[in-house]
């Protein structure tokens, strides 16, 4: 029998085992690059790939979720930036609730119009809470949710929210600071989190460097997502998996 994505994620927290995720965003990619990209990650042992953005404006993204599943079985897990960010071929979704923020349209609200939707899809379902804190940018996730991120030095309300999201039921826990920050989330930050919750921890979000990926993951990250430095220079791949995956167990 085939392993959820959840179970894999959830016993790899067990065994301590930190994981890699290359974020793809469908409007900034063709398809040469998405094969450059997808040999890369192969030859680097990602984990996973995670594909969406806040806005999506192209219908390159059934296409694109294809074209990586016929390349490649590293598994696909949407990201999505709305309800209507929804492709039936990719492996999971990640059903994103802001808990971070007070909107209740991207708490509840576009849950509630697109449940039938996600049901049908036939996807893997991981309720994620969501959490953004301050990047020292202004990032578009925070601009479409009209909601202000935690703040970068508020290490107790981060723990609060992540332990609240875990209570209330959500499986994972994704902090971000958001495509292009320019400070990403401290290691405190990540560690008191990480103390206090049992469901697995997302973090991304200006993570640029191995050194950064491999603190964070000793932080007490399970997950690392790294996708505009990887825009900027693919060649960081296989040195951010290498790092991610020399933490020892």
């Amino acid at each position: 029998m085939k392993m959820t994505i959840y179970k894999s994620l959830e016993q790899r927290k067990k065994q301590g085992v930190k994981s890699f995720a290359v974020l793809i965003d469908p409007d900034k990619i063709n398809t040469p690059l998405l094969d450059e990209l997808i040999e890369l990650s192969l030859t680097a042992r990602v984990d996973y790939f995670l594909v969406g953005g806040s806005l999506v404006i192209s219908n390159h993204l059934d296409e694109c979720v294809q074209h990586i599943k016929k390349s490649c079985t590293i598994p696909v897990i949407l990201f999505p930036g709305s309800p209507s960010q929804i492709s039936k071929y990719a492996d999971g979704l990640l059903y994103l609730s802001l808990i971070s923020g007070r909107n209740p349209e991207l708490l509840i609200g576009q849950h509630v119009v697109s449940a039938p939707f996600v049901k049908q899809s036939g996807l893997e379902i991981l309720s994620t809470g969501y959490m953004v804190i301050d990047g020292g940018a202004p990032t578009t996730v925070s601009y479409i949710s009209n909601a202000s991120p935690v703040p970068a030095d508020k290490n107790e309300i981060a723990m609060c929210t992540a332990l609240a999201g875990e209570m209330l039921g959500m499986k994972l826990i994704y902090m971000d600071a958001g495509s292009g920050a320019k400070r990403p989330i401290t290691e405190s930050m990540i560690k008191i989190v990480a103390d206090h919750i049992e469901v697995p921890l997302i973090v991304g979000g200006g993570i640029a460097n191995p050194e950064k990926a491999y603190l964070n993951c000793k932080a007490g990250a399970d997950v690392i997502v790294v996708g505009n430095a990887i825009e900027k220079d693919e060649s960081l791949i296989k040195e951010m998996s290498d790092a991610v995956h020399s933490v020892p167990i």
